[in-house]
């Protein structure tokens, strides 16, 4: 429930320096009557300017920050004091209390919840937070607009009849219940942005992991070519190596080894024949110098022996003969011993020859030293040795490449994307719902509580005495029929007319109560005094009655008719004296 329970004034309007209170939280019919001291304050003339419609100006001001009325702030302050305007209003939304103080001059805008003052959410220097204000409305749950057609019923604002059609729409539109709609759609287009805007990050961090994940693709295809190129060269060098051992192993290398030591041998033996050949053709060589010097010495000696020179062959008989022979004959012993020994030489020559024996064909063998063919040996070692290690080399690549796709490769999860995308969708297809003018919810609203508007309507023009009939088309027309005449709403006298906007206000507040909560206050100003004639006046004031009694209401009724007094439980009287209004209540000021 909305309860309203006290407002209280200082320099607002008419009201001066001395804070007026008005008490609310009642369950009655209160008249409020003027009195214009300044005027003389006895006759009928002095009514007028007292400040009645201050109250329901400053009540709108301190919810909405706007009068009811079409004043500018500034011109709320009262003109005498200038300055410290202040309007309190203290109200209940559902067991919870409230309350707002609202000023000018200085600006002042204060929302509690309880004893808390809240928090003023944006700039506050101008005495009207927007977001605090949105709060508020939200609170309330009701528009200015509304509340002037369901609360606070004044004879300056425009008849709901004679609005524009698409301004007495959108009043029906919020009464029912659709202006929610809009604004549901309105908060489902912001999530459904949202939503957009989420799926733009989500596709935009699933492409950021989709190239990151490219890349790093690459990266392993690059690795795992250089695997390849390091696996080809290894087998290669394997097979190379295999390749040189099956070479080497095809040779018999210990037979290669022993075929060097007899080619050694075999060298040796034709080394030292050889050697015994040349010595042996030494040998003979001297044998024969000597036999051939012992034959000229033995010619020499058997020449000299006949006297006879053995270069020239003349005679000799001198002892030069003698001495010659001498000679000769020395020469001979010593050719002949030469001779034996070089006899006895060639005879151990050949004899060795011959035990040596004979030199046999030459061994053949694949290197040309035994160093090569022992080195061969250590070849065979170290390629097998080589073999075992590049066999056993660990591939580098393998655990890079598998670590690349089990870490650095990032799984793209959808999850998100599709829940994104179904909550998307579903935004959009409860958007076209709430905002397609066809749309079943729409229709359905329309024919609910257009069906139960028409009904108080109905209940309320017959209760009220007016004689025409009005009806709220579906498509949120109004159609105005008496007889069977179609009326417009200027067609209808001044009392006919005031007839109708009290009947449209109580059949619009029975709607919103059932609709959305309960509301304690109603003011009417003046639109009971105003060509109203006393069938109607009793008819309305028989409707205000019950209406107070039944559903408790405190109803508020702002008139010049003094008449009315005996006939509500309530009046309250609005002075005007010395320039400032007061109110005649026995509400404390605290």
């Amino acid at each position: 429930m909305f309860k309203i329970k006290y407002l209280t004034v200082k320099n607002f309007m008419s009201v001066g320096n001395s804070t007026q209170a008005v008490n609310f939280d009642r369950k009655d019919l209160t008249l409020v009557l003027g009195e214009n001291i300044d005027l003389g304050g006895d006759d009928t003339g002095a009514r007028n300017g007292t400040g009645k419609t201050t109250i329901i100006n400053a009540l709108s001001y301190a919810l909405y920050g706007t009068a009811l009325t079409n004043i500018r702030k500034d011109n709320l302050v009262n003109k005498t004091n200038t300055k410290a305007m202040l309007v309190t209003i203290d109200f209940e939304v559902n067991g919870v209390d409230y309350k707002i103080e609202r000023g000018r001059k200085p600006n002042v805008l204060k929302f509690y919840i309880g004893e808390q003052e809240q928090e003023a959410k944006d700039d506050n220097s101008q005495g009207d937070s927007r977001e605090t204000q949105q709060e508020i409305e939200r609170l309330l749950g009701m528009s200015h607009e509304m509340f002037k057609h369901v609360v606070a019923l004044n004879t300056y604002t425009e008849p709901f009849l004679a609005l524009k059609p698409n301004d007495q729409r959108a009043i029906i539109e919020q009464l029912l219940g659709i202006t929610l709609l809009s604004e549901k759609a309105e908060l489902l287009k912001e999530q459904s942005k949202a939503t957009r805007d989420a799926i733009q990050q989500e596709e935009a961090n699933i492409k950021a992991v989709a190239d990151a994940n490219k890349r790093i693709e690459e990266q392993i295809e690059a690795t795992q070519r250089r695997q390849m190129l390091w696996l080809t060269k290894r087998r290669d060098d394997v097979a190379k190596l295999q390749t040189a051992l099956d070479e080497l192993l095809k040779l018999d290398i210990d037979a290669e080894i022993l075929a060097h030591k007899e080619l050694s041998a075999y060298n040796q033996r034709r080394k030292d024949l050889t050697d015994l050949d040349k010595a042996i053709a030494r040998s003979e060589q001297d044998l024969s110098r000597e036999v051939k010097g012992i034959a000229n010495l033995t010619d020499d000696i058997a020449t000299l022996r006949e006297h006879k020179c053995n270069t020239c062959k003349q005679d000799l008989h001198d002892e030069k003969h003698i001495e010659l022979l001498a000679i000769k004959e020395s020469k001979l012993r010593d050719a002949e011993t030469q001779q034996g020994v070089h006899a006895g030489d060639l005879e151990a020559l050949i004899a060795a020859k011959l035990e040596l024996g004979e030199i046999g064909s030459q061994p053949k063998t694949f290197y040309d030293n035994e160093g090569l063919a022992i080195q061969h040996r250590s070849s065979i070692a170290s390629i097998q040795e080589q073999i075992t290690s590049k066999t056993a080399e660990e591939d580098p690549y393998t655990e890079q490449i598998a670590d690349m796709k089990t870490t650095a490769l990032a799984e793209i999860d959808y999850t998100k994307m599709n829940e994104l995308s179904r909550i998307k969708d579903h935004q959009e297809f409860l958007y076209k719902l709430l905002t397609n003018k066809d749309s079943y919810i729409r229709k359905r609203i329309i024919d609910q509580n257009l069906s139960y508007l028409n009904a108080r309507l109905s209940q309320y023009l017959d209760r009220i005495g007016l004689p025409h009939t009005v009806v709220f088309m579906n498509d949120l027309s109004v159609n105005i029929t008496e007889l069977g005449r179609e009326l417009d709403f200027d067609n209808l006298s001044r009392g006919e007319r005031n007839r109708l906007i009290l009947s449209l206000s109580w059949s619009f507040r029975d709607v919103w109560e059932s609709l959305y909560q309960p509301i304690n206050l109603l003011f009417i100003d003046e639109l009971i005094d105003s060509g109203m004639d006393a069938s109607g006046v009793e008819n309305a004031m028989a409707i205000l009655k019950k209406m107070s009694r039944d559903a408790h209401k405190s109803i508020w009724l702002v008139s010049h008719r003094d008449e009315l007094g005996g006939r509500v439980n309530n009046v309250l009287t609005v002075v005007k004296e010395n320039g400032f209004t007061s109110y005649n209540t026995d509400v404390d000021i605290a």
